[in-house]
């Protein structure tokens, strides 16, 4: 078409051809381009006085300021282009066609581009432009789901532990609207309850999930007919979507979320580096208010951001979410132990129960969030989820008035015992107890502290519970590896500070009389 220049290939390739003495009629029949056309860009390198290995190690831009500056700074090109951004956004609406556009345009401009031309330089600007986003995806057709391949983490105040976290990113697929969320690990509970946060962010539905092909989210890969998680596939039921896993080996398929680990990397994980965060809840407050400037940020070179074209046009088109959230449930049966607990195995969390269950067999079933206690069909307790191993969840309405059981534990019974042993084994338990905001909940420890003493000897149990007063720390585990790791016969080390701080909560042996 005449006044249309040539891609910037083609005349890298005039160029080499020129330059091998290859004649110009036939550089002309080799690329499919007129002779005077190689003419024309030959006469402009030569004009510019630049060798022909300069001009081939320049980036395509740079050539088409060269070659194409009489196409691109014209009035009528300039005033073409300054419309592109105004057609980029009407193409997104229902039944919008560049025909159209190019009609309304010479309707206004009647001695504008022809329709081939219009066509041309706007694919050519969306191809170039580094502020081209191209919207392959309909408005509220596709949420996109993968795990960040890096953790963030925290660190637990009461060990100091460095807690590594798994982190869940999801993206609409039209409006590329990002949600991020840090989750305990990959594991189904925590992988549905991440999705459906960011169902709750969005406060709507697409018709389709595309998760990566994570073993929570898809049973087996398959490029014809992979097999969902039947626990995802009823999440999706229940907020009325379907799931369609990315293909394996195709990148393509999954290319908006990549993007958007990609950008979640440079905007929050980076931001985050250098700050110590001591929850997951207080990690997660600091990812999302990272997210809000993600989100209302302006896409480069456009005058809107991805909450912008989320509120414009992609709201509206998604679901309303059912009142009643989903949640995973499983159920275990267990035995009430003496100290009025019932313990959860998957977590290692103890949860209380009343006192008067004590020695019976209850079920438990739990979810993500809440953990039921049952007897008889009959809900005898009710609890919200802690993750945390080797803690206790109690309610003190639980428990006797008088924090002593019928039962054969007490905690007078365990401070005499360990009195038995020594009297440094005495002191020892009763910091145990000083460290329990109920008694019953040091119970099990003590019984495994004082259980050692017929396991690993009289001597050794001792020596150790002093190495333990010496360095203020207490517990089963910690009695434990001092004995594993034969540290009760060593000597102590001076120390200028107790390794936990003292709390409000301590009472003192006068409590238990």
């Amino acid at each position: 078409m005449s006044g249309t220049p040539i891609e910037m290939s083609k005349v890298k390739q005039v160029i080499r051809m020129y330059e091998s003495e290859v004649p110009k009629k036939e550089i002309a029949r080799r690329l499919g381009i007129s002779k005077n056309t190689v003419k024309d860009y030959i006469k402009k390198s030569e004009e510019r006085n630049l060798s022909p290995p300069e001009l081939l190690e320049k980036e395509t831009p740079e050539l088409e300021g060269i070659f194409s500056a009489s196409v691109y700074t014209d009035e009528k090109y300039l005033h073409l282009e300054s419309q592109f951004l105004y057609f980029e956004k009407e193409l997104r609406r229902t039944g919008v066609t560049r025909q159209l556009l190019w009609h309304e345009y010479k309707r206004k401009y009647p001695d504008g581009y022809g329709y081939s031309q219009f066509c041309f330089h706007f694919a050519r600007w969306q191809k170039t432009s580094n502020a081209s986003m191209h919207m392959e995806h309909d408005p509220g057709d596709k949420t996109f789901i993968d795990f960040a391949g890096k953790k963030l983490s925290y660190i637990d105040k009461e060990t100091g532990e460095v807690v590594p976290v798994e982190v869940i990113i999801t993206c609409l697929g039209y409006s590329q609207m990002i949600y991020v969320e840090g989750v305990r690990d990959q594991k189904k509970e925590n992988f549905v309850a991440g999705c459906e946060n960011a169902l709750r962010f969005y406060n709507g539905a697409s018709k389709a999930l595309v998760p990566d092909n994570l073993k929570s989210a898809v049973t087996l890969a398959s490029k014809y007919e992979p097999q969902i998680n039947e626990m995802y596939r009823e999440f999706a039921n229940h907020y009325g979507m379907v799931v369609y896993p990315a293909r394996s080996r195709k990148p393509q398929d999954k290319s908006l979320v990549e993007k958007a680990v990609s950008i979640v990397y440079n905007k929050i994980y980076a931001v985050l580096r250098n700050r110590d965060f001591y929850s997951l809840e207080e990690l997660n407050q600091a990812i999302w208010d990272c997210l809000d400037r993600i989100n209302n940020e302006n896409f480069q070179g456009k005058p809107f951001s991805r909450r912008d074209l989320f509120e414009q046009e992609e709201r509206h088109l998604l679901s309303p979410l059912p009142h009643g959230s989903f949640e995973i449930r499983e159920s275990v049966r267990v035995t009430v132990m003496k100290n009025s607990h019932v313990l959860l195995g998957k977590d290692k969390h103890y949860y209380s129960v009343p006192f008067r269950h004590i020695g019976k067999r209850i079920k438990m079933v739990y979810g993500y969030r809440t953990v039921s206690i049952y007897t008889g069909g009959e809900r005898i307790a009710f609890h919200k989820r802690d993750p945390r191993p080797y803690k206790y969840t109690t309610k003190p309405e639980h428990l006797p008035s008088t924090h002593r059981f019928v039962a054969d534990w007490s905690a007078e019974k365990f401070l005499k015992w360990g009195k038995a042993i020594d009297k440094d084994v005495g002191t020892y338990i009763q910091g145990v107890f000083d460290r329990h905001p109920y008694p019953e909940t040091a119970y099990r420890s003590c019984v495994g502290i004082l259980g050692l003493a017929k396991k690993k000897g009289e001597d050794r149990l001792i020596n150790a519970c002093r190495r333990g007063l010496h360095y203020q720390s207490f517990g089963y585990r910690i009695i434990d590896n001092i004995i594993k790791k034969g540290l009760d016969n060593e000597p102590w080390e001076e120390v200028t500070q107790t390794r936990l701080p003292l709390h409000d909560n301590i009472r003192g042996a006068e409590y238990y009389k």
